[in-house]
């Protein structure tokens, strides 16, 4: 007795399942789920990102698009301004061909990639962007910055559409993920997306002739204050289940946003003894490819959405 042959992942809008939330909200008739995102476009900034890891960001910065709302709502969250799903939020409701007009001027003042940051809720409208480009001659490398909490026959879809897929990597703890994020089940679900993304591309990167990435994997892993373990965890798995030759950005960034500034964890920033114990596991587990942030990097990560490019004064 055979299996049955999986059916194709179709994102829709008037049924919404494109996260694993699945809330099944007709958003193309205006109802709001879950995550409160419309049908349309709703951009938090669309910006030459000269922030990201050096093989992506280059000279001239990735085109990044960074959606609003969000699939997963953490506490901590440093785009909270434009992440979450409940009033006041800063956002445009911008008109399709608004948006493709001005990544095609980044992409003319030298972008090469385009990147879709939190696309998991806005997933039908990125394959809209992607096909629009890409029917204009357009052919930028596309990037899939994602927070890891996404349907694996999601990322399957993706196969030969997506070049780079950039995720996070967040936890291995459930009740770290459902207290800190509200996304019951994200070890195991991120687990699953990732190691789709790893099967499309493998640990390898593929470079241009101007050091930028054209193909491959990259995952992000944010230490959190007091939770050593848990960024352990993380790279043990990276480890075991695809490969100590994934490239990782480990980053020291965080920093205690207003809501959670009297958290009594998260209410501080990490230290370097906890940020040194992650990087000696990272050593330990055979994990040489990557990059790893100085400590005081939380000075230089403060985006302000308020401004037209919110991450540069």
């Amino acid at each position: 007795m055979t299996g049955s042959t999986p059916q194709p992942f179709e994102p829709r809008l008037d049924r919404c399942e494109c996260c694993p939330r699945g809330c099944k909200a007709d958003r193309a008739s205006g109802v709001l789920g879950w995550c409160k995102s419309p049908a349309g476009l709703s951009i938090g900034s669309v910006c030459a990102h000269r922030g990201e890891e050096p093989v992506i960001s280059g000279t001239h910065g990735i085109c990044n698009i960074f959606f609003t709302r969000c699939n997963m709502q953490c506490v901590y969250c440093q785009n909270y301004d434009i992440s979450r799903t409940k009033e006041p939020i800063l956002e445009t409701e911008m008109a399709f061909d608004d948006l493709i007009r001005r990544i095609e001027r980044h992409l003319d003042a030298g972008c090469k990639s385009v990147g879709f940051v939190s696309p998991s809720h806005y997933y039908p409208q990125m394959l809209g962007v992607i096909d629009s480009l890409t029917a204009r001659g357009r052919k930028p490398v596309f990037v899939y910055n994602t927070n890891g909490y996404d349907r694996v026959e999601a990322i399957r879809r993706l196969e030969n559409v997506i070049d780079v897929y950039l995720p996070d990597f967040k936890y291995r703890d459930d009740a770290l993920a459902r207290s800190f994020s509200h996304a019951p089940g994200y070890p195991e679900i991120a687990a699953a997306a990732i190691g789709e993304t790893f099967r499309q591309v493998g640990p390898d990167i593929v470079l241009d002739e101007d050091g930028l990435i054209t193909r491959g994997l990259i995952i992000r892993h944010l230490v959190l204050p007091g939770q050593v373990q848990n960024s352990i965890d993380v790279l043990q798995y990276i480890a075991t289940n695809y490969s100590p030759d994934c490239h990782i950005s480990l980053m020291s960034q965080y920093w205690p946003t207003p809501a959670v500034e009297n958290h009594p964890t998260l209410g501080r920033r990490v230290t370097e003894e906890e940020y040194d114990l992650v990087l000696e596991a990272m050593e330990d587990l055979g994990f040489s490819r990557g990059w790893v942030q100085e400590l005081d990097s939380s000075d230089h990560y403060r985006p302000d959405f308020m401004r037209d490019h919110p991450f540069e004064p």
